[in-house]
Order: structure tokens, then C-alpha cells, then sequence
């Protein structure tokens, strides 16, 4: 096999709201969720991993995410994260420690937003870093935002999966996780 990106498709999923569906391609299509959860997307064929979501929100707030092993989810306080934004004329930073979750984009109400997230050693009984990139749009100034997060998670556990978690309202769009074959 060459190297590059393959598509994981996950084992399973689990969501609160209207809907969610694991496609023929890998990919997951998901209405209104305002958490969605997915299964069996990190193997020990590859160390890192990338997600791809497009979506659209129906709130304005932070869209988080935790690592999932066996179905359930890390949510005690092992993450650490740091964000730095770009909006408009305006270039700022916050750290945040002990977190139950890191923040992986936002949700903006009535608008579309994309993010990559790369995540680091998931699947291997280490600490496991990641780091999310968003273009948003900014209201009322229509301007471009950009988000950069970066963080770890301090166990040395495997994980297996991904939750994401819509701090208000909720998310429809689509998702697909991808292994770096090296």
C-alpha cells in the first residue's frame, strides 16, 4: 500500500439528536446532533489520525470534543489546550488546563465552518496530542475568523474513538476520520 490518507470508517456510532449515518464511503452524515460519537476509528494500523468536518450550527458557541475508548469517553480533567485566534484586526491567545474536553472549532448560528483536526498517537498507550485548525465566519462583520488549537491529553491509555460536543445547540454536516498510512 502507498502512503497517504485512508479513509476510517467507524465500527459504530452513537449520537443525541435527529439523526446520524455511517455512509458507503467511510464518511458520517449527521442533522442536528448536538453530540455525536464515533467507534472504532483509531486502530493500531496507523499512530495519527485526521478529521475532516464540514458543518453547519444552530448556536453560537464552542464545538469540543473528548477521545473515546470502548464506547465510552475520557471526560475526567487530563486535557490541556491552548487557542489562538485570529478575527478581523484582532489576534489573540488563552490557555485553558484540567479540562473534561478540548475544543476542536466552534458552532455558529445559520453559518457554514470547516475544521481539520490532527490527532497523534490515539490508539498507542501514551499521552496523545492534537491540534484543530477552523475557518469560520465572523457576524456581523463578515469577516474570516481563524481558530488554532493545540493541546494533549495526559493518560497513557488507548483510545478508540472521538466525541464531539456541542456546547449549545447543535451541528449537522459531515465528517470523514482519516489514517496517515506511513
Amino acid at each position: 500500500m502507498t502512503n497517504g490518507l485512508v479513509v476510517m470508517t467507524p465500527s459504530s456510532i452513537a449520537y443525541s439528536g435527529t439523526s446520524a449515518s455511517i455512509n458507503a464511503d467511510g464518511s458520517v452524515t449527521f442533522s442536528a446532533c448536538a453530540t455525536l460519537s464515533l467507534n472504532g476509528v483509531f486502530t493500531g494500523d496507523y499512530d495519527n489520525y485526521m478529521v475532516s468536518i464540514r458543518h453547519l450550527g444552530s448556536a453560537n458557541d464552542a464545538l469540543n470534543a473528548r477521545l473515546r475508548s470502548s464506547g465510552s469517553d475520557a471526560s475526567a480533567t487530563n486535557y490541556v489546550w491552548q487557542i489562538l485566534r485570529a478575527d478581523g484586526v484582532t489576534v489573540d491567545g488563552s490557555r485553558f488546563s484540567t479540562q473534561s474536553e478540548f475544543r476542536i472549532g466552534s458552532i455558529i448560528n445559520n453559518l457554514r465552518s470547516g475544521l481539520v483536526c490532527n490527532l497523534f498517537g490515539p490508539y498507542l498507550a501514551q499521552p496523545t496530542a492534537f491540534r484543530s485548525v477552523s475557518a469560520e465566519p465572523d457576524t456581523p462583520s463578515d469577516n474570516a475568523r481563524i481558530y488554532d488549537n493545540a493541546g494533549t491529553h495526559s493518560l497513557s491509555t488507548s483510545y478508540d474513538g472521538l466525541s464531539l460536543i456541542c456546547g449549545a445547540g447543535n451541528f449537522t454536516g459531515l465528517l470523514t476520520v482519516f489514517g496517515f498510512n506511513q
